[in-house]
């Protein structure tokens, strides 16, 4: 049977279309030097705690924070985090004020870039695009508003606002409606193979196109993507492949 001709694009935001773990890197540094100031910290301690927020971020579950507000439960994050590397608590307000100041600079720190908005503004010419990301769905509302990213897109999906997010998918089923297209219609294009990836595989889209920008062979990876390219803006040289 031959092959039906793509109609639409569903994007990754975080590390696909903007670069979150620098901005992230970006906004640590800030938050550093205020902990510097404050407390006198050298810069082993200024690393152990950043280091440690850093991890506490990325074991954070999404149903983690039944009794608080992910506001509350990050800046209690940078509290534990600066206690544990200095051996007692920090001074009232200080963990807010490192929190506030990684979330400001982060979030303005997320931008597309000229070369992904003159992509996407190409792309939507031939396609449809959605944006489908994953995560709290006020923290990933926060970046979408940030990097001013709607206009580019005919829908945005946050997944926190569902009960299932990718890979499952429910999820996919929803975007796949809300494009009114099918599934064989969609390229999906993400950074993860975990939800990405495999989410794409699992909802049957037509291809899945995974951003790898480390250098190696990735051939060996657990999940096997159809396409691999180290940016997004190599997508129009795997779309013309597939037409």
């Amino acid at each position: 049977m031959e092959a039906k001709a793509v109609k639409a694009i569903l994007f990754d935001l975080d590390n696909t279309l903007i670069e979150t773990t620098l901005a992230g890197e970006v906004a640590l540094q800030k938050a550093g030097e205020l902990l510097k100031a404050e407390l006198s910290l050298d810069d082993a301690a200024v690393r152990s705690v950043c280091d440690r927020f850093k991890l506490k971020l990325r074991h954070e579950a999404p149903d983690g924070f039944p009794c608080a507000s992910l506001d509350e439960l990050r800046a209690r994050h940078w509290e534990e985090s600066i206690a544990e590397t200095t051996g007692g608590p920090p001074a009232s307000g200080l963990a807010s004020l490192c929190y506030d100041l990684w979330k400001s600079r982060r979030l303005e720190a997320l931008r597309l870039t000229p070369e992904v908005r003159d992509l996407l503004r190409g792309l939507r010419r031939s396609y449809k695009l959605l944006l489908l990301t994953n995560g709290d769905a006020q923290t990933q509302r926060e970046k979408v508003e940030a990097a001013r990213c709607e206009e580019f897109f005919d829908a945005v999906v946050i997944a926190g606002d569902h009960a299932e997010q990718k890979p499952f998918p429910s999820i996919f089923r929803r975007c796949f409606g809300a494009l009114r297209v099918e599934a064989q219609d969609c390229v999906m294009v993400g950074d993860s193979l975990d939800t990405d990836i495999r989410g794409g595989l699992n909802a049957g889209v037509r291809a899945t196109v995974w951003i790898h920008a480390a250098e190696g062979d990735a051939s060996d990876a657990a999940v096997k993507p159809d396409y691999v390219i180290p940016t997004v803006l190599d997508l129009p040289g795997i779309l013309a492949q597939l037409q």
